[in-house]
């Protein structure tokens, strides 16, 4: 049974990328470290290597429970260590009296600097600090030239390993039913939003699912999708519990709280 059936036709570059990673492994018996994945690419790769292979994947993002993550692949001869995942962890010093920053300007900054989204994983705050995970082979270069966010001076310093924030994101479950599984219709109920104000936000690239945008307000979207709205927040589809006599979608939602 083919591995390509069971995700969408965008999804299968990354499944042929994972392929050709464990095929490394397995043809030169050594391990294979990945950039950081975004959760659903670490879900496909999991899906692909199974638990029964002659190599095995574990995932480390820099702090406990972090959801962008590095992929070590590994000969079932290896013991992954912390210290094989090369991740390091720069904390973000700025004037905190005077000016606030903010994840999409921190992001914003890193990827004017022309990075790659890969290189650097998530971004973490605990409303005052902020924290980021970088790949260790672009550690010296972040820190030579990441020295602004928008007009904010900053500098950076690599906090103790006790120091380091954690994701601590919850998550709060409803019960609802939809009409259809379209992206549209999913989010006018996820967010109380109409129609009318759903298909504006797809279509002006406002809305991520799994991570990617999409520009479709008919996408179809499938369990375990998790959708950004900028400005709202985010969502996930996290299961379709069947039909309802009227023909209606019976969907449990899970939100951040």
């Amino acid at each position: 049974m083919s591995l390509y059936q069971h995700f969408r036709q965008e999804e299968h570059a990354f499944i042929d990328l994972a392929t050709d990673w464990k095929e490394l492994v397995e043809n030169e018996y050594r391990p294979k470290l990945t950039d950081f994945l975004d959760p659903r690419e670490q879900h496909i790769l999991r899906s692909l290597i199974g638990e029964k292979e002659t190599v095995s994947v574990a995932f480390s993002g820099g702090s406990l429970n972090a959801e962008r993550k590095r992929a070590l692949i590994y000969p079932d001869y290896v013991t992954p260590e912390p210290d094989d995942f090369e991740v390091d962890v720069f904390e973000i010093h700025y004037p905190r009296k005077f000016v606030q920053l903010e994840h999409p300007k921190i992001l914003g900054s890193l990827m004017g600097l022309g990075l790659k989204r890969g290189k650097f994983g998530d971004i973490l705050s605990d409303g005052g600090r902020y924290q980021i995970a970088v790949c260790k082979d672009i550690a010296d270069y972040i820190k030579l030239n990441f020295t602004a966010v928008g007009k904010t001076e900053i500098s950076l310093s690599k906090p103790a390993e006790a120091d380091r924030l954690e994701q601590r994101e919850m998550w709060e479950e409803k019960m609802t039913t939809v009409s259809s599984l379209r992206l549209d219709v999913i989010l006018k109920e996820a967010f109380h939003l109409s129609r009318a104000k759903t298909k504006p936000l797809i279509q002006n690239e406002r809305v991520k699912v799994n991570w990617r945008p999409i520009t479709d307000p008919s996408f179809s979207v499938e369990e375990k999708d998790m959708i950004s709205v900028r400005g709202f927040g985010r969502v996930s589809l996290q299961s379709i519990e069947g039909e309802t006599r009227k023909g209606r979608y019976r969907v449990m939602l899970t939100y951040p709280v």
